[in-house]
């Protein structure tokens, strides 16, 4: 995911966030429905998550350090993951409280017209956020299906917003549908029923969000096609006869971190062997830009050491199989 797609979709969504979210408020203090209180909190926090996102994509661009030689590109991560506890604790547990105060004592709603305006105004801003993560993400998305997208992006930023876009409507449809039944009926208990709908919308996202950008945090490696294409640049077949093994993680959403024993020919000299990984290197940075950490070790094949670094059941870039010697 290119950086610069992800901050224009964060400063849409922060933008349409704070403009609803003072409308909301307005239209809570006019009418006193709790779905209206729930959906402002709801909009406050989104906001905050977009500053959190902006500010973790900021420090992720600080240079390495002694302390830290690989960079600070996992700071991404840890923001996106405060971002799923966030809308965890402010977002969704808010509104299942709120919810249950307003079925446990519920009040007649005050001018109406306020929260159905106000709802309808929310939903065409919100689309508009909606809309532009959908047009950044279909940059980087190619064929793969919106779940896969999210489910496997290496960039936090994108899936963070469409999931907070998505849930942000589907939870504004629901307030709406509470304050229109609470009006239909009379009762003012459907007002309440809506903010909790709202709450475990909102908890369901945050947990969604907390499991993938976990993953990211404890590491991934790269994906299915940057592994191929890692794998056939190392190999010349000349002097990089196979790879042995390898390994690959990524220091952040765009660095990546290559390791790998690769075999070499045993009459080879070291300026040979040395000359080798130069080259192989180069190919690897080619093939795939965002591989920047590469480190590669030669040695000479051997079924029962390539065994020990193997490992059948690995991931995506994890250890490639040995197959037999030419």
């Amino acid at each position: 995911m290119s950086a610069s797609g992800g901050t224009k979709a964060i400063v849409a969504a922060l933008a349409a966030n704070l403009a609803i979210a003072v409308a909301k408020f307005v239209a809570f203090v006019f009418s006193g429905s709790s779905s209206m209180l729930a959906e402002s909190v709801h909009s406050v926090a989104d906001s905050g998550n977009q500053a959190l996102l902006l500010v973790g994509g900021r420090k992720a661009q600080r240079k390495a350090t002694p302390e830290h030689p690989f960079g600070y590109g996992r700071e991404r991560y840890i923001y996106a993951f405060l971002v799923s506890i966030v809308l965890f604790s402010v977002g969704g547990m808010f509104a299942l409280y709120e919810g249950y105060e307003k079925i446990k004592h519920p009040h007649e709603l005050e001018h109406w017209y306020w929260p159905v305006g106000v709802l309808v105004f929310a939903i065409i801003a919100e689309g508009f956020s909606f809309r532009t993560a959908i047009k950044e993400s279909n940059v980087t998305r190619g064929r793969r299906s919106w779940k896969e997208f999210v489910r496997h992006a290496k960039a936090p930023e994108l899936p963070v917003v469409l999931l907070e876009d998505l849930g942000a409507l589907v939870g504004l449809v629901l307030a709406l549908g509470g304050v229109g039944l609470a009006l239909a009926t009379g009762d003012s208990v459907w007002d309440g029923i809506g903010t909790l709908c709202i709450g475990v919308l909102l908890i369901l996202i945050a947990l969604v969000l907390a499991a993938e950008t976990k993953s990211l945090l404890l590491g991934e490696s790269a994906g299915i096609e940057e592994t191929r294409k890692i794998e056939a640049a190392v190999v010349d077949g000349d002097t990089v006869t196979r790879i042995i093994h390898m390994r690959t993680l990524h220091l952040g959403p765009e660095e990546l971190l290559v390791a790998a024993k690769i075999a070499v020919r045993h009459d080879d000299t070291a300026t040979e062997v040395a000359a080798a990984i130069n080259a192989a290197e180069a190919r690897i940075r080619d093939a795939v830009p965002i591989a920047r950490v590469i480190y590669l070790e030669p040695d000479i094949y051997s079924e029962a050491e390539a065994a020990k670094g193997a490992d059948p059941e690995a991931t995506p870039g994890g250890p490639t199989q040995p197959d037999a010697e030419h």
